[in-house]
């Protein structure tokens, strides 16, 4: 049996102590495949952000086991585990700095990395791997549209050469018309590059689109896996995945109707 790339244990996680704990995460387990795109659907405050955020390394107190081709992920921030994991956040208006060319936004990883070679180079690259022509990088976040800007902040998650990418929400904020090119996008350089996907959303169109398979979190915890192939073929088992599978389908209806 192959090693999972990702692989999720009992992940329990508190906001608070004593009395006024609020358990936020409950025993979350789950694998993802080296090169599957893996998506967490549900509704808001069900966790699913809580679980990128433990995986990317910016909560550290949780319990429970992360490991990544076998090897247990250290609750410690460290640049291999920058390198080999980065996250694409939900808001592109927000992640990055408005006064920062996109020029500066994507040498500076370069740079805290200490990367050798041709860094213009590899700027230039980054804008053309996601669809920007390399005069972009003179530009600043607020020239750049919605689509654009979530096109930077994929291409500085991709400029490590990282191997898993957490993806936030990466199309919510986005028009409808944008968000299909982004997902396309991503489907595109998950496939040219190898990449592996775990997709927060709580739309399950969107993972139908970009995952192979899909767990359902409900109040931090997973109530089922499914295989993601489409919409019309998810046959859920719980009674709350049957409800967003609902509400997805008639939203679908909506969009494609508007």
């Amino acid at each position: 049996m192959n090693t999972p790339k990702l692989l999720a244990e009992n992940l329990t996680l508190d906001f608070g102590k004593g009395a006024e704990a609020h358990r936020v995460l409950r025993d979350v387990g789950f694998s993802v495949a080296d090169g599957e795109s893996f998506g967490l659907v549900g509704e808001s405050g069900s966790g699913k952000t809580t679980v990128l955020r433990c995986i990317a390394g910016q909560y550290k107190h949780w319990t429970g086991s992360i490991r990544m081709d076998g090897k247990v992920l250290p609750k410690e921030l460290t640049k291999e585990r920058c390198r080999q994991i980065q996250m694409v956040f939900q808001d592109p208006y927000g992640s990055l700095h408005p006064k920062k060319t996109i020029h500066s936004a994507l040498m500076e990883p370069l740079a805290i990395h200490q990367v050798p070679g041709d860094r213009e180079g590899k700027v230039a690259e980054a804008l053309e791997s996601v669809g920007l022509d390399r005069e972009f990088r003179w530009r600043y976040p607020h020239q750049l549209s919605g689509g654009q800007r979530q096109r930077v902040a994929i291409a500085r998650a991709l400029i490590l050469d990282p191997r898993v990418l957490l993806l936030d929400e990466p199309t919510s904020a986005l028009d409808v018309s944008i968000q299909a090119e982004i997902l396309n996008l991503l489907a595109e350089l998950r496939k040219s590059r190898g990449l592996t996907y775990i997709l927060v959303s709580h739309d399950l169109g969107v993972v139908a689109h970009l995952c192979e398979r899909m767990a359902v979190m409900q109040a931090g915890a997973i109530l089922e896996t499914l295989e993601a192939a489409s919409l019309a073929d998810i046959e859920p088992k719980a009674a709350y995945t049957k409800t967003l599978l609902d509400a997805s389908r008639e939203y679908g209806k909506a969009r494609g109707g508007a």
